[in-house]
């Protein structure tokens, strides 16, 4: 937690923590979009990204609004 992030992409400049998220990030430059939907074919960077598309597909909304509990 020292805030330190020594790991710098040399594209764009932003830094990170870890190597590994450095790596993850620096396939947002190649426009590689390895995550795919079945229905559309339209692709995804993340699969967290392609999982809430799909979402879309099946009407499945699986956060409530802590207002009105929609």
């Amino acid at each position: 937690h020292t805030g330190e992030r020594p790991y710098k992409c040399l594209e764009c400049g932003k830094s990170f923590t870890c190597i590994s998220h450095l790596i993850f990030h620096q396939k947002s430059h190649n426009g590689e979009q390895p995550f795919k939907c079945l229905d559309w074919g339209k692709r995804f960077h993340r699969s967290s990204v392609l999982l809430r598309h799909e979402q879309t597909h099946t009407g499945e909304r699986p956060f409530r609004c802590t207002d009105c509990g929609k």
